[in-house]
């Protein structure tokens, strides 16, 4: 008898069974993959996902990526930066951030069960086929379709349009020590650099048939750039969701990562969620109290969901986005505010009052 079964063996699920291990409860988390499991993802983690992965005990070393300072936006019009006011983020692979996981969690005591594909709950823990891992509480991490969600009864209230995004590396010596996120109509481009010799390139569009060679021809200086640059990884397409679940525990059953909720990947706040997840549904599972983690998740959630809408309504609506940006240029500390809040280390109200009001009066005064 496990304290906590995990479905879904990436990020989120060892995240959930890294940090029960830390309170001393037993995990056990069940995969039909195989370290290292590799996903379509913008591989940036801002300095706030780093701090909750080295909570988790896993604290990958400058070496293991590439540390980037900052933020900056790129548009035709204009283009702004700041850095982060407390230390980099660090761009890392998919594949090499994984198996440092699973190591870790292997080293931690947590029973993992790779090539083992979920086929149900019952009333004792997880389905395993013809096996079954009994457990007190069991944890969905299985992703924005997640099963386990559905078998729970731990449904969303609705779903925005979806965005496409499709990732491929680039072996190239990153030209800048930010995180660089190009707008153009219709499309957004974000580069993260992974390595000394190489970035991620992800393209996001709400057209599922927009890759990334049709993009980078709208940003000339990026694809002039790219152009001769070789690949060292296949494409690799993945949707990009606003979901709000209401509920992501109910008395045995929780949510983790995507399966709980998502926020657009133009933030890059998906890794960095599930690892505060992890530590939260953990905390409340210690207690006895699994409805904490409802109340703690919607407390998490805040931050994020605010971000994307921004971000969102910045690709939406492209004159919007150009003043926005030229007044970013104009007046830097306004997007420093605004990335100090997006990394946690200043309070909504704090951003609202600083930035948001201050940006909102001179959009409406600009001629």
């Amino acid at each position: 008898m496990f304290d906590l079964a995990v479905a879904g063996g990436g990020p989120a699920g060892l995240a959930a069974a890294l940090a029960a291990r830390q309170r001393g409860l037993t995990a056990a988390v069940a995969d039909p993959g195989q370290p290292p499991i590799d996903k379509a993802c913008g591989e940036g983690l801002l300095p706030d996902s780093l701090a909750a992965l080295r909570a988790l005990g896993v604290d990958p070393p400058p070496s293991a990526g590439f540390p980037f300072a900052g933020i900056r936006f790129l548009s035709r019009d204009a283009h702004v930066d700041a850095r982060f006011p407390q230390g980099p983020g660090l761009g890392i692979r998919r594949t090499i951030l994984h198996q440092m996981m699973a190591d870790r969690a292997a080293q931690a005591g947590v029973k993992l069960l790779w090539r083992r594909r979920v086929t149900g709950l019952s009333s004792r823990g997880l389905i395993l086929g013809d096996r079954e891992i009994p457990a007190r509480w069991i944890a969905g991490a299985d992703g924005q379709n997640s099963r386990v969600r559905n078998w729970a009864g731990l449904e969303s209230t609705g779903r925005v349009q979806p965005r496409f995004g499709f990732r491929l590396h680039y072996l190239i010596e990153p030209w800048t020590d930010f995180m660089e996120v190009y707008w153009c109509d219709g499309a957004q481009i974000y580069v993260a650099p992974v390595a000394h010799n190489e970035v991620c390139v992800v393209a996001l569009s709400r057209n599922p048939h927009l890759r990334l060679e049709a993009v980078l021809p709208r940003l000339p200086a990026l694809h002039a750039r790219l152009k001769n640059a070789p690949t060292s990884s296949a494409e690799r397409g993945a949707i990009s969701i606003v979901r709000r679940i209401p509920r992501v525990a109910s008395s045995r059953v929780a949510l983790i990562g995507d399966a709980s909720g998502s926020v657009d990947a133009v933030t890059g706040f998906g890794l960095g969620l599930a690892f505060r997840h992890a530590h939260s549904l953990a905390g409340a599972l210690y207690r006895g109290r699994p409805d904490d983690y409802n109340t703690a998740h919607r407390r998490l959630m805040r931050r994020p969901a605010l971000m994307s809408s921004l971000l969102l309504t910045l690709d939406r609506i492209p004159l919007l986005r150009r003043r926005v940006l030229n007044a970013f240029r104009e007046h830097p500390n306004l997007f420093e505010t605004m990335l100090s809040m997006h990394v946690g280390e200043i309070s909504a109200a704090t951003f609202t009052r600083d930035a948001l009001l201050p940006l909102g009066w001179r959009l409406l005064t600009a001629r």
